[in-house]
């Protein structure tokens, strides 16, 4: 963490692009912000935008701003987000999940800072310094035809990779003390509720272990955390069981397979049952966290929070 500090140092007050690697929950966009905050931009907008998060449909809007008229629905001209970041700092999160035909677009912008609002003719100038992120592995996917090369590489002019906190493991002390300090909490765990912190794998990350320690803090009753304050389900302790599948869905995948109903309704039968039963067990299995059961199904965070709206789970 050290050498990426200094690293971070040296970039900082340059105009280079980022690309900054790393799981969910290590701190991408504190590293993106920190950039900001370090550069000549400080005074400017620092504007995120969750590429997994807006819908396919309206991305391009989103990013580049579309003219009245444009589409049904665009009653009025509209300033993309990268207008609106104009003399600041644009951060891309989830560039992965980026639609490919919407890249060369994006590959524009970076090149010349220029584009035109969705409906537009006009060329627009913009001042803009671009810091992406992704928990993907871009050169596989330039590899597979899922991203494209050009703008992999204008992406990754300078790349940084942070750890997962498994590959960190002697700050967790460190930043368990920085998270109770910043919510005005004097206690501390106990040294073999520490020792658990520090042997614990952390699928979540930072986030993860600050959550752990917001949570205990507001639980917590004695003169110090124990391990049951900081973690559900502590190592070693025996999980839950997933949450009982309802009878419904039972008796759907046990008779949907019916000759006498036609084909495709039978079909989609089984198919809605078993998407209800695998998101239930998916969220159970990640105690809720939407970036985790993503990266698990191996489907955007869009699409999986699609699939649980038509489901009615939350």
């Amino acid at each position: 963490m050290r050498a990426i500090f200094q690293h971070l140092e040296r970039i900082a007050p340059s105009e280079l692009t980022v690309l900054v690697h790393g799981e969910t929950g290590t701190g991408k966009e504190l590293i993106a912000h920190a950039i900001h905050t370090r550069s000549e931009r400080r005074d400017r907008p620092f504007v995120v935008v969750d590429c997994s998060a807006i819908p396919r449909d309206l991305i391009e809007s989103t990013l580049f701003g579309h003219e009245r008229g444009a589409f049904t629905g665009a009653v009025a001209q509209h300033r993309g987000l990268f207008e609106r970041a104009d003399g600041g700092t644009v951060f891309l999160d989830e560039i992965g999940e980026l639609d490919l035909a919407l890249q060369p677009r994006l590959l524009r912008v970076l090149e010349n800072r220029e584009l035109k609002r969705v409906g537009g003719d006009k060329t627009l100038r913009v001042d803009v310094r671009v810091v992406a992120a992704t928990n993907r592995d871009l050169r596989e996917m330039v590899d597979a035809g899922r991203f494209r090369e050009d703008l992999y590489f204008r992406l990754g002019v300078v790349q940084v990779r942070l750890p997962p906190l498994r590959e960190r493991r002697a700050d967790i002390p460190l930043l368990v003390d920085t998270f109770l300090d910043a919510l005005g909490d004097p206690r501390r765990p106990d040294p073999d509720a520490l020792a658990a912190l520090v042997a614990y794998d952390w699928p979540g990350n930072v986030r993860q272990l600050k959550n752990a320690v917001t949570r205990a803090r507001s639980l917590a009753d004695g003169p110090t955390l124990q391990l049951h304050d900081l973690l559900a389900n502590p190592p070693g302790s025996t999980p839950p069981p997933p949450p009982p599948t309802p009878d419904g869905d039972e008796a759907t995948l046990r008779c949907a397979v019916d000759a006498r109903r036609p084909f495709k309704d039978a079909k989609q039968d089984v198919v809605d049952a078993f998407e209800a039963i695998y998101l239930r067990q998916l969220i159970a299995d990640h105690d809720g966290n939407i970036s985790a059961c993503a990266r698990t199904a191996e489907l955007t965070r869009y699409h999986l929070r699609a699939l649980l709206k038509k489901h009615d789970l939350r």
